[in-house]
């Protein structure tokens, strides 16, 4: 039986060996019935751990009886590993890219998501959730300490940036605690910090979706310049019409501003 995973820097491992702060983003995760379920299903909710690696906190959500839980690991090593350690666990174990896994088949009824992200692709794992948002009502993950500044953010903060917007538009963030790099093994060079996104109330914005999505990816493009002159490097310039944002940068309009700036450009035939 294998006694221990090496850490590949490829892969953006550092493997957390602290139980408490373990136990403590288990115990971040809501239980509940799945998202998508009929209203007469009360299985328990699916939860997807990203990166599963030796086990640390996997432990700890299959002792939950209120959540059924599955792996995504990428690492053949460690799935050898988890193989070994948790029998049981295997059969929902799934080895490969959580990038590239289409969850929509994989989970029909939604799912949540947790996990000690790889910080190499932790932006990544929020734009895939992003993109699941209507079977994704929940995710805790711990990330680098920087990067959960920047979810957590709100307007007028020079972390405030475009995966603020986006996922502010659909969840609502919290910024739960920070973890020293002593817990890890081996430590990384930064802090870390451990977010919950919650779903929020809104079922679809007042807009063109992927006309928002797009402006606000134009506007922190070049996020030193003003609104008119970020949004023109994209749309050209709009029959010459303005806007009172355009005097402001990105990082000053909130999520309903920029929902108000994605109507007018829609109107002026941006797309």
């Amino acid at each position: 039986m294998m006694t221990e995973v090496r850490a590949k820097k490829a892969l953006g491992q550092h493997f957390l060996v602290d139980l408490n702060i373990a136990r403590k983003i288990c115990d971040a995760l809501s239980g509940g019935r799945r998202p998508l379920a009929p209203p007469d299903d009360d299985a328990p909710c699916d939860v997807l751990e990203v990166g599963c690696g030796m086990g640390v906190l996997t432990q700890f959500l299959l002792q939950r009886t209120d959540i059924r839980t599955w792996g995504a690991e990428i690492d053949t090593e460690s799935v050898a590993y988890l193989h070994a350690h948790y029998p049981d666990f295997a059969p929902r174990l799934i080895e490969g890219d959580f990038l590239r896994m289409d969850l929509a088949t994989q989970f029909p009824q939604g799912l949540r998501i947790i996990g000690n992200f790889p910080y190499n692709i932790s932006s990544q794992i929020f734009f895939k959730v992003l993109e699941n948002r209507d079977r994704v009502p929940e995710c805790v993950g711990m990330i680098q300490k920087e990067v959960a500044v920047r979810l957590a953010e709100g307007p007028g903060s020079k972390e405030y940036g475009i995966l603020s917007v986006l996922l502010q538009a659909w969840y609502d963030i919290e910024y739960l605690f920070t973890v020293n790099e002593t817990v890890f093994n081996p430590p990384p060079k930064v802090k870390s910090a451990v977010v919950r996104l919650r779903r929020n109330g809104v079922g679809r914005l007042a807009c063109d979706e992927r006309l928002f999505i797009k402006v606000v990816k134009a506007s922190f493009g070049q996020r030193r310049k003003m609104i008119r002159n970020a949004l023109r490097s994209v749309f050209g310039d709009l029959g010459g019409a303005e806007h009172p944002f355009f005097t402001r940068r990105a990082e000053q309009l909130s999520v309903a501003d920029f929902v108000e700036l994605t109507d007018w450009v829609a109107a002026q035939g941006g797309h």
